[in-house]
């Protein structure tokens, strides 16, 4: 059972592994010892996720999930298989972590009132610029 917070939790059933041959560190041990980790995990079908999570997910993580509705994880950076399990897991356990969080909503400010001015100062500036521009042009 994969735990992310007090509330979420996904049983490792819903999980998918293979193990492949890794191009990671391991010598001459890497050509005979599948210790590269996938993990496939379908996210659209997961009844452990709410819906809002399950969206966020998808918008955050869109290029690492298939047509289908599945999350691929992989993770080759040790040389023994149990440990790239666990480094997918930990990947898996962040990513929806930061999908969990609701983002803040965003408050409508108004401009200052220094701004204002200070905008207003900068327009009559430029315009003045501009007016001298002209007046030169047409002696």
């Amino acid at each position: 059972m994969l735990e992310i917070t007090a509330h979420l939790h996904i049983p490792d059933d819903e999980f998918a592994w293979t193990y492949v041959r890794s191009s990671g560190p391991g010598g001459q041990n890497v050509n005979k010892v599948a210790s590269k980790a996938v993990l496939r995990w379908d996210v659209a079908g997961s009844p452990s996720l709410p819906a809002d999570v399950k969206a966020r997910l998808r918008v955050r993580e869109a290029n690492r999930i298939t047509t289908d509705g599945e999350l691929v994880l992989t993770s080759q950076r040790f040389r023994d298989q149990e440990r790239n399990r666990q480094d997918c897991l930990d990947k898996l356990r962040a990513m929806i972590a930061g999908a969990a969080a609701r983002p803040k909503a965003r408050r409508k400010t108004k401009p200052t009132r220094g701004s204002k001015e200070a905008r207003l100062r900068e327009k009559k500036r430029r315009a003045g610029t501009k007016a001298g521009r002209r007046s030169g042009a047409e002696e």
